[in-house]
């Protein structure tokens, strides 16, 4: 994961003076490289231990590791793209369409490369097996999550999985508490602190069925609560928020999961996949 990636998944549960140092960096991650510590610290309004506690809360010893880090992935990008503008930075008032473009693109990519990058595969093993052996599956997310949750939901409908992604909050909720150990239910959040979502699965788990979060924050409400959570990595800026790149790693997690539980019966897969394509066909011919 890179540097911008691990700031951007921490800073909602960051305390107020880290925050300011990550929302300073955010901003412009070269300015690490242009200060010193006690430069920054200023620059944060804050303290230099509060510094370092902000780099060991990323898992660096100290700030002089976290400049290394900064400046070799600032680099590596540099070289990536060429205009430097693009990197981190949000889309502004003077960019031109195809500059506005290009950060989009670069954003997104960036998402879906570092977000299967990243996968643990003993996690998404279980979520593959626990999602193959359910009864029922039940899906939920509100907004973006919403989209990526009637994407799962489709994927597994056309391979005879019996699976329910919801629109409303309190259907969630009422289908959250018939489940049971032999259901599923899983939950999607970028931020991971959705009141709605965190309800739906608090409610599901208190019937007795297993739970699965989908999320970019590993230290979020929701991510504590469910069984098993997969972790999309999504810098975000104002602009570019919520529903934009945060959506596509979230898509390419599901394409993920969906391969993950067609390739666990592959041949009854195969089949319900033709079967399904040639009724849409069908359908087609006779208008």
């Amino acid at each position: 994961m890179s540097i911008q990636s691990k700031i951007h998944s921490h800073l909602p549960t960051l305390a107020p003076a880290a925050r300011r140092v990550a929302e300073v960096m955010l901003a412009d991650p070269t300015v690490v490289l242009r200060n010193t510590i006690s430069q920054l610290a200023e620059k944060c309004s804050t303290s230099e231990p509060s510094v370092v506690r902000f780099c060991r809360a990323l898992g660096y010893a100290g700030y002089s590791e976290l400049r290394l880090v900064m400046a070799t992935e600032l680099g590596r990008e540099q070289a990536a793209v060429a205009d430097q503008r693009r990197f981190g930075s949000d889309i502004s008032p003077e960019d031109s369409l195809q500059d506005t473009v290009a950060k989009i693109a670069y954003a997104e990519t960036l998402g879906i490369d570092e977000t299967l990058s990243s996968i643990d595969f003993d996690v998404l093993a279980e979520v593959v097996q626990t999602i193959g052996s359910a009864r029922h599956i039940l899906v939920y997310g509100l907004g973006a999550g919403a989209i990526v949750a009637d994407d799962l939901q489709h994927k597994l409908f056309r391979i005879q999985r019996t699976a329910q992604a919801f629109n409303q909050h309190h259907d969630a909720l009422m289908g959250a508490a018939l489940m049971d150990p032999t259901d599923v239910a899983i939950a999607f959040s970028h931020s991971g602190q959705t009141g709605e979502t965190l309800a739906f699965i608090e409610r599901a788990k208190e019937a007795g069925a297993p739970t699965i979060a989908v999320t970019n924050v590993e230290s979020s409400p929701l991510a504590k609560t469910a069984d098993l959570c997969l972790f999309t990595m999504v810098r975000e800026t104002a602009f570019r928020s919520g529903a934009m790149a945060s959506r596509i790693a979230q898509l390419a997690m599901v394409d993920c999961i969906f391969a993950g539980v067609a390739q666990s019966s592959y041949e009854k897969t195969v089949s319900a996949l033709e079967v399904t394509s040639a009724a849409v066909s069908y359908g087609t011919r006779t208008r």
